[in-house]
């Protein structure tokens, strides 16, 4: 009876598929002026994901006020997942 319950169990999570993700581009926030180590770190990221996903990955620098600028966006953003 339990080895039933469970293969019942797992046909009905084939119905809970997560939507496509990204639907949107999505913001890479860099918290440092370009032209630096970590920027060429996101923007190597950002190339690699972007042959993955069908949408664009945006590399956003936000230098300044010890990274608080950054910090800022990427706080009051949507929690979307797409910063």
């Amino acid at each position: 009876m339990r080895l039933f319950c469970c293969i019942f169990a797992l046909f009905l999570t084939g119905a809970a598929f997560a939507q496509d993700y990204p639907r949107r581009p999505v913001r890479f926030v860099v918290p440092l002026p370009p032209g630096g180590s970590p920027d060429l770190m996101a923007r190597t990221i950002a190339a690699g994901l972007s042959g993955t996903w069908p949408q664009q990955i945006v590399v956003d620098n936000r230098p300044g006020a010890h990274h608080n600028l950054a910090a800022d966006l990427v706080a009051k953003s949507a929690p979307d997942g797409y910063t």
